[in-house]
C-alpha cells in the first residue's frame, strides 16, 4: 500500500465513510497517479485542473461524474494532506440536472416477477419496500427485522446515521420465507454470501445489481435500471399516495430536505394537479 493510500484510509476512517466511498476515492487518486505518472502528493493545482478538464473533453465523462471525482480530489489535497489551497484552485464542473427514470407501479411488479432467483426475487422486494441503498441492504442483519414494532433497523448508513424504516407485512413474510429456504441457517446476516448462501459473510453490493440486472433483462421494460433506481420509485410512489415530504425524508436518510423534494418533480400527482394556462384562454373555435 503507498503512503497516499495508507493515509487516506486514515482520514475516510475516522470519518466513518462507507467502503464505497473509500474505493471511489482511491480510484481516482490511481487514475490521476497513472495520467501524470507521478504520486499524487507531488502535483500542482496546474495539473490537477489540468486531469479534470481532460475528464470532459477527452473522456467525455458527465459533468456529474467530474463533480464527484473532484470531490475525492479535494478532500485528498484539502483535508488529507491539508494543502494551503483554496477551493476555486479546485472548482467544480457545472453540474448538469438530471431526473432519475421512474418505473410505474404495474412495471415494478413485472421486474419483481421476473427475478430468476427467489434469493434475487427477496432482494428487489427489499429494495423496493424499503428505499434503502443497496450497500445497506446487503448489510443487514437479522436483527434489523423487528417484527414486533414492525420496522427495519439500518445501521450506519449513509454518513453514519442509523434509522428506522415502516416493515411492510408482505415484505415480512417475503422475508420469513426466504429464511426458512436458506439450507444453512445464518447466524447474523439477513442476506448470507458464499456459494450456495453458506458462508457467514453478508453479500456484497454487486450481488445487489445483478438481481436488478438479470431482472430487468427478463421482465423486458425498456427502461435503464441500477439498484438506486428502485429507491427513487420508493419515494416517488409514497408521494403519490399522499406521504409528506419529512417522511420520506427521514425514511430515505437524506440529511437535507432538499435533497428529497427532487421527487415532487417525478410525481405524477403533483405534476398533473397543475392545469396548463392554455386550458384557461378564450379561444375562438375553429
Amino acid at each position: 500500500m503507498t503512503h497516499y493510500e495508507k493515509v487516506t484510509r486514515e482520514e475516510i476512517a475516522r470519518r466513518n465513510y462507507s467502503e464505497g466511498t473509500t474505493r471511489a476515492y482511491l480510484r481516482v487518486l490511481h487514475d490521476l497517479a497513472g495520467y501524470f505518472q507521478h504520486p499524487p502528493e507531488r502535483l500542482t493545482p496546474d495539473q490537477i485542473r489540468q486531469y479534470s478538464a481532460q475528464l470532459i473533453t477527452d473522456r467525455k465523462l458527465s459533468g456529474n461524474t467530474v463533480n464527484q471525482m473532484v470531490g475525492a480530489l479535494r478532500f485528498f489535497y484539502l483535508t488529507v494532506l491539508n494543502k494551503p489551497w483554496r477551493g476555486h484552485e479546485l472548482p467544480y464542473p457545472k453540474k448538469s440536472v438530471r431526473l432519475p427514470v421512474i418505473w410505474s407501479p404495474e412495471e415494478i411488479a413485472s421486474l419483481i416477477d421476473a427475478a430468476p432467483t427467489p434469493f434475487y426475487r427477496t432482494i428487489l422486494m427489499t429494495l423496493y419496500a424499503t428505499g434503502m441503498r443497496r450497500a445497506e441492504v446487503a448489510a443487514l442483519k437479522i436483527t434489523d427485522v423487528d417484527s414486533a414494532r414492525m420496522v427495519l433497523h439500518v445501521q450506519e448508513g449513509k454518513g453514519g446515521r442509523d434509522r428506522d424504516i415502516v416493515l411492510s407485512p408482505r415484505l415480512l413474510e417475503e422475508l420469513r420465507q426466504h429464511y426458512r429456504r436458506l439450507r444453512r441457517k445464518p447466524a447474523v446476516w439477513l442476506f448470507p454470501g458464499g456459494t450456495h448462501h453458506t458462508a457467514e459473510t453478508p453479500i456484497t453490493e454487486k450481488v445487489v445489481w445483478h438481481a436488478c440486472r438479470r431482472a430487468a433483462q427478463r421482465c423486458r421494460v425498456n427502461k435503464p435500471l441500477h439498484p438506486h433506481t428502485l429507491r427513487h420509485c420508493f419515494a416517488t410512489h409514497l408521494l403519490e399516495a399522499g406521504a409528506d415530504l419529512r417522511t420520506i425524508q427521514l425514511l430515505l436518510g437524506h440529511a437535507d430536505l432538499r435533497e428529497t423534494m427532487v421527487y415532487i418533480h417525478l410525481s405524477k400527482r403533483h405534476v398533473a394537479a397543475t392545469a396548463s394556462p392554455l386550458d384557461a384562454l378564450a379561444l375562438a373555435a375553429k
